[in-house]
């Protein structure tokens, strides 16, 4: 390993340049790629902001949304206005999932639930309108932070 020091030291990465990795469970020196370390940290890291969209469209009134688990960006398009919903927050989440929820339309009375506590949660969602939930594991609760 201790070669890696005697290289030369470069400014810039392109996606073909080679990076020099010690193979625990062969005992040696490999190359990769800088494309497979980004494959790499794509598929085993979560990288904050990066949310997935769902998306739902109730059509009546006391509807309710049950919210996919991680990072979700929720997009309610109701088909009018709506008297009452409920969107459900993931159960069993991870610290700092965080659900975003924009609304088209007005629910008159909106109840966001969880098994966890909830604080700061709206209670009613004007046509365009959105709100930011996030969960903090050492309190076990979900709060409002947008």
């Amino acid at each position: 390993m201790t070669e890696i020091n005697k290289l030369t030291a470069t400014d810039a990465l392109a996606a073909g340049d080679l990076l020099p990795v010690y193979k625990q469970s062969q005992g040696d020196t490999r190359k990769a790629s800088v494309t497979t370390l980004i494959d790499y940290i794509n598929t085993n890291a979560a990288i904050s902001g990066q949310q997935v969209t769902q998306y739902a469209a109730p059509s009546a009134t006391a509807f309710t949304v049950t919210v996919n688990a991680g990072d979700v960006w929720l997009i309610l398009t109701p088909t009018g206005t709506l008297a009452a919903g409920t969107i459900a927050l993931p159960d069993g989440p991870s610290d700092r999932d965080t659900v975003t929820v924009n609304c088209t339309q007005i629910v008159t009375t909106l109840t966001v639930s969880s098994a966890k506590t909830v604080t700061g949660a709206p209670t009613t969602l004007a046509a365009n309108s959105f709100f930011t939930m996030r969960y903090d594991a050492v309190a076990g609760a979900w709060y409002r932070i947008g």
